[in-house]
């Protein structure tokens, strides 16, 4: 299960899909060579998302994690 504190490389080996995820969230930019440490809500915050809004990453990290689509 995804938490506000998984750690982005280790979710990220469990649900390759997450990149192109977060990516889409400007959360983090694999492709630029960003890179991946820390927690995901490390790295929202320091892109100025809210509470609500990691709430809503991680609840969608799950469905993804859980459907694989």
């Amino acid at each position: 299960m995804i938490e506000k504190d998984t750690l982005i490389e280790d979710f990220i080996k469990e649900v390759p899909k997450a990149v192109s995820y977060l990516m889409k969230k400007n959360i983090k930019c694999l492709a630029c060579g960003e890179p991946i440490w820390g927690t995901l809500e490390q790295a929202a915050r320091e892109k100025g998302f809210s509470d609500e809004e990691i709430d809503t990453f991680v609840k969608e990290l799950n469905d993804l994690a859980e459907t694989g689509s």
